[in-house]
């Protein structure tokens, strides 16, 4: 978490520039960052669609940072503590559960999204295979 009172995200492209990944040559430097990828540089950035995507991110670092102003530094290291705690779910991945506690820590509780009660018919449907999906979620 970098401590920051930034309302909005920024409009800085995530993407690395050749000039930010060269070495004392001028040349890409492929062993420290990978190699060159030039879809990435020939495509162009949308800065909005990339704030859209930050912008969850930006407003939960602002009010932890806002708390760590007014509390002091215990305040959001206690609730992103309580986060990690409840965000840890050992239920069988097969069957869909609705975190309410993680939703009140967000500050979710009170909002109504499309997904809450609208759900695509592959979601209301069982697994037919729940060993699988357990033997996916243990990465066995």
């Amino acid at each position: 978490m970098e401590p920051s009172l930034r309302i909005v995200p920024s409009s800085t492209p995530k993407a690395a520039s050749v000039q930010d990944t060269s070495n004392s040559l001028g040349l890409h430097d492929t062993l420290r960052y990978g190699p060159r990828s030039l879809a990435t540089e020939a495509q162009s950035s949308c800065t909005i669609k990339d704030r859209l995507e930050n912008w969850e991110i930006t407003q939960d670092n602002l009010k932890l940072t806002q708390l760590r102003n007014v509390y002091g530094l215990a305040a959001p290291v206690r609730l992103l503590m309580e986060r990690k705690m409840v965000g840890y779910n050992p239920h069988m991945p097969a069957l869909k559960t609705s975190n309410v506690h993680l939703d009140v820590l967000m500050g979710r509780d009170e909002t109504i999204e499309c997904a809450d009660f609208m759900m695509p018919a592959n979601e209301l449907q069982q697994p037919l295979d729940i060993h699988q999906e357990m033997e996916k979620k243990l990465h066995m």
